[in-house]
């Protein structure tokens, strides 16, 4: 009975206010699951691809009715009568209809869509939440269930606000493994909030950029943003490096080219060596533990040279891997990081993305799921996913329903699992 009976896939609207895809899964059994499919404006260049429309009259071509009809007229007859609780089947099968790298025959938002909502419609089947049914469809080796702590954009840059800093995000991280997941999460937005004011007392907007974190115009240094989470920290009444610590994306894909980072706001351009040079400070200076993308994913020669660099600070790869098991592979083999920010739809189907998990879990390396910056939905997929990979972090902004979402998730599985 818990064989698939009917896809459908419609066109909703995404955080940014551009479209994305909602799929509904239903089982003969009448179980069904539903998903919907994020999306990022500052993406790695390796990423799944995103199937758009292109037609500039509707959406300014961001349309997804392409995506929609590859779902209900090609997925749909293609998976009906397969059994739902055969994840990895299911997903390869629409990889072989696809037929290329990246997903470009389909697009990865169709397949996604699909392949989330089919767990989730056999987690609804099995009466199990999501995040046991991930760990027993896809045989993750662990045992007990260890929640993530919250990575909370604080204040976000580059791409994700308008003449703010060059780096993208500066994010505060919850460090105490002897806390509830509630605890942990009051402690960031009581600091969000003293952010708030430290702001405020600057004469700096308080105006939310794309992840709902802070996006203070002309605040003139790239370096400014972490002495005002450390004084954050610290009026909340949290200890810094103790209680919460500071965590680091600088997109440095953004501003890099020809060999050469500039710093916009700082009119300043650095080597790699010299961005290392920068990040060794900072990580003697402020309580860092946790640098994403420091240096950009075409510079794979120098990623080595900053994890050997970097001490006790974590060293992740986003657009370097782009949730990729041969790239997050090579990263591996050559040292260029010892954690990988994990992204369903870089991916672009369930079975891929646990799959990049698993290689980190195999090599005791730091998974970190993260929600997407301007074209986020209000699924709470990612949560479950970390839950059952035993992710250290989630990386989630601290405002807007579609975010917020995503922490009241992680509290209730709390709730669950205390029973």
């Amino acid at each position: 009975m818990s064989k698939i009976k009917n896809i459908f896939a419609r066109e909703i609207l995404a955080s940014g206010g551009a479209p994305s895809l909602e799929v509904v899964v239903t089982l003969e059994s009448g179980a069904s699951g539903e998903a919907s499919v994020s999306y990022g404006v500052s993406a790695g260049s390796k990423e799944a691809f995103v199937l758009l429309d292109g037609d500039k009259k509707r959406f300014d071509g961001k349309g997804m009715l392409l995506a929609k009809a590859n779902v209900n007229e090609k997925l749909a007859p293609l998976l009906q009568g397969k059994e739902a609780t055969h994840q990895r089947e299911i997903d390869n099968l629409m990889l072989t209809a696809d037929g290329t790298e990246n997903k470009r025959t389909l697009g990865a938002n169709a397949i996604l869509g699909v392949s989330m909502a089919v767990a989730r419609a056999a987690s609804n089947e099995t009466g199990m939440p999501l995040y046991k049914y991930l760990r027993q469809a896809f045989n993750i080796s662990l045992t007990a269930y260890s929640l993530p702590k919250p990575m909370v954009v604080m204040i976000e840059g580059g791409q994700h606000a308008d003449n703010s800093t060059d780096l993208q995000e500066y994010l505060v991280s919850g460090l105490r493994d002897d806390w509830t997941a509630a605890d942990n999460v009051r402690m960031e937005m009581e600091i969000y909030q003293k952010l708030k004011g430290i702001l405020k007392h600057e004469h700096f907007s308080t105006n939310v950029g794309n992840e709902g974190a802070f996006a203070p115009e002309g605040i003139g240094s790239n370096e400014k943003p972490l002495k005002l989470l450390v004084q954050a920290i610290e009026l909340a009444g949290y200890k810094s490096g103790i209680d919460a610590g500071i965590s680091l994306d600088a997109a440095a894909s953004e501003f890099y080219e020809k060999g050469v980072y500039t710093l916009a706001t700082e009119n300043t351009k650095l080597t790699s060596e010299e961005m290392i040079a920068k990040a060794e400070g900072w990580f003697g200076k402020y309580p860092i533990v946790t640098a994403e993308d420091f240096l950009s994913e075409f510079d794979w020669e120098h990623w080595p040279k900053l994890l050997a660099a970097a001490g006790r600070v974590k060293i992740v790869a986003d657009d370097l891997t782009v949730t990729n098991t041969k790239l997050w592979q090579k990263a591996i083999d050559v040292k260029a990081a010892n954690a990988i920010l994990i992204k369903l739809n870089q991916a672009g189907s369930v079975t891929e993305t646990v799959d990049c998990c698993k290689l980190a879990i195999e090599h005791d390396l730091t998974t970190i799921p993260s929600h997407r910056g301007g074209g986020e939905t209000n699924d709470t997929f990612l949560v479950d996913l970390a839950v059952a990979v035993g992710s250290k972090w989630i990386k989630v902004g601290p405002t807007r329903g579609e975010r917020v979402c995503k922490y009241n998730r992680l509290m209730r599985i709390e709730e669950e699992l205390a029973g």
